[in-house]
Parts: C-alpha cells; structure tokens; sequence
C-alpha cells in the first residue's frame, strides 16, 4: 500500500510502498477514508520533534472503516464507520488506571508518531481505539475531529474554562476553532489572536471576538481594553514564539492560566514576579483521553462543535497540502484522502 512516511529529523517525507499491516489479536484493521494534516507534522519535518523513531508512517487524525479483525474481535465490527483514538497507554501505571493514557510513560502506541500513523491506505490499532461514529458525521469532517477537537476538550478541563471566564485563544488554526467553541460552550467569552484575516473570520464566525496581532500591534494591550483592564483568564498558547509568550504573560488577569498547547523553537522566558504577584499559573496540555474523544465526537454529532475543513486531497498531494501549512494559509484543516 501506498503510505507517507517520515525518515528522520530535518529530511522530507516520502510517499513509500509498504507492506499492508495484518490484525493482530484484540485489534482492528482500518481502512483509511480521511486524515487531518496537524503542525505536528511541520514540526518532524523540521526536526523539533524527534522521537528517534524512522521510518514511522504519518497522521494522527484518522478516520475510516473496520475492514478485517484480528483474533478474540467479534465480526460485528466489520464495516464500523470510525474515528481512532491515537494513544494505547500501558494499561497498568497510574494515569491509565485514571483513564490519561496521554500521560502514560510506557505508551504501546502512539498512531503518527511512533507508531505507524493514517497517511496511508490502511492502519492497524487496538479495537477499544475504534471509536464509532454516527452516520450523519461523514468521514471528511470526523478526522480532525481526533486532535482539533479532542485537545480542545482537554485543554479547556485542565484550565478550569468556566461561565464568566475571559479566554483568550492565541492563534486561530483548527486546534483555535475548537477552543473557541468548547469555551464558549462552558459559558466563557473568548477573545481570538491572530494575524490572517480570513481565520480571524472563521474565528469571529464561530463566537470569537478577533483581535489581529498586525506588526506593531501591542496585543496584551489590546486584549486589556477588550476586558476593561482586566486582562484574560485563561490564554491558550497555539503560537509560543518570543512574541507571542511575552503578550501572553502581559494579558494575564490576576490569578490567570496561561496554557501552552503549541510550541516553537523558542523558550519561555519570564521573571517570577510577574508571576507571583498576580498568582497567575502556567501549564501545558498534551493530547486528550479516550473519553474525551467520545464526547468529541457526540459535541459535534449534536452540532454543538463544527469542524473546519479548508480542503481535502488525494494521498498522493500530500505535500501541496503540507506547503499550505507552512505558508500559514490553511483556514482550519487540510484533510487527505487515501
């Protein structure tokens, strides 16, 4: 089969033939119909992220059919329509037994990163990460469900989003879109950051008041005035850059959460007074739980959360659709179609 892979930090990806995987026992093959293109792909090709594992298959965002099972798995599983939870935790530590298999330090699994992931014609993965899907969410739209939604969820429980809360998102890509959405679903007014024009609109279309960061724009300030000098209540960090931190920590209100969810090259720099005198917190949110995928999913089968999809491609064109990323030109997510 035919499968985009990644061969080592700072090196293209490349369209491989491969062996088609067999399921094992306790798993499903899934034929892929749809997968969601992340910046975390960005970010192996550029070599921010090495896992130290290559050749791996790409695409964390996969949704598709079960097409054959593996042993002790009923046949009735044969032709869900599903989407794939990307994590198979120990099973035995402490956060799995808490169902935050994200958490776990002996992962099994982890689908795009270091375990073959969905840019490719098929993918093989534990039954229980089979999540199904209603018939009404076509497959195109369910795959970036799997991170654009899902780390939304997860983010905005470990930030404590509540009702009269100010978020502020900073950067307007699917993973924003989603965070719009969840917030304002726990009764909060977000504020959303960014520079194009046409996600800003997607933004404000979604129940966000934009906010452009143009050159020369004081974002932190602008953010202050939207809130009466208050400032935000919880920031979302999509960008992480020098610029983008430093306005973060400036539109921090008293006792805020300044959440990190992207990350760049750069590191946070930021002196302890700022932060002890306003008690504010600082924290990362990585991935989501099995759990949060299902809620995922019925949020946006009740459409109570949309997802955004800019354009859909054929496997073969996955790099147009990478090129896109970068330029920063995708409103939403690129989605490929093995």
């Amino acid at each position: 089969m035919k499968a985009v892979r990644y061969h080592g930090p700072r090196r293209p990806f490349e369209l491989d033939e491969v062996a088609r995987p067999e399921a094992g026992p306790g798993e499903v093959l899934v034929r892929v119909a749809a997968a969601g293109m992340c910046h975390t792909e960005l970010h192996f090709e550029s070599g921010l992220l090495d896992l130290g594992v290559a050749p791996v298959t790409m695409g964390h965002e996969i949704a598709g059919t079960v097409e054959a099972v593996g042993a002790g798995v009923g046949n009735r599983r044969v032709g869900d329509r599903v989407l794939l939870y990307y994590y198979a935790g120990c099973g035995e530590c402490e956060w799995c037994r808490r169902g935050e298999e994200n958490l776990c330090g002996a992962l099994k699994a982890e689908l795009g990163f270091f375990n073959d992931g969905g840019y490719a014609e098929y993918v093989v993965v534990p039954e229980r990460n089979a999540v199904p899907l209603p018939d009404h969410v076509s497959l195109e739209e369910a795959a970036p469900i799997g991170c654009g939604v899902t780390t939304a969820i997860h983010a905005c429980s470990l930030a404590g989003v509540s009702e009269g809360d100010v978020v502020a998102v900073y950067g307007v890509g699917a993973v924003g879109y989603g965070l719009i959405q969840v917030a304002r679903l726990r009764g909060a007014r977000v504020l959303a950051i960014g520079r194009n024009p046409a996600k800003l609109e997607r933004a404000r279309s979604l129940g966000g008041e934009p906010i452009a960061a143009a050159p020369g724009v004081d974002v932190a300030a602008a953010v202050r005035k939207a809130t009466g000098g208050r400032g935000a209540d919880v920031v979302f960090e999509l960008v992480a850059t020098n610029e983008t931190m430093a306005a973060s920590i400036a539109m921090l209100a008293k006792r805020g959460r300044l959440v990190f969810i992207g990350y760049s090259e750069d590191a946070l720099t930021v002196h302890p007074i700022q932060l002890v005198i306003t008690e504010a917190r600082v924290m990362g949110s990585v991935g989501n739980t099995l759990e949060e995928l299902k809620e995922a999913v019925r949020l946006v089968a009740e459409g109570k959360v949309s997802v955004t999809v800019d354009r859909v491609l054929p496997l073969a064109s996955w790099a147009e659709g990478l090129d896109a990323l970068r330029r920063g030109e995708v409103v939403g997510r690129v989605v490929l179609r093995p």
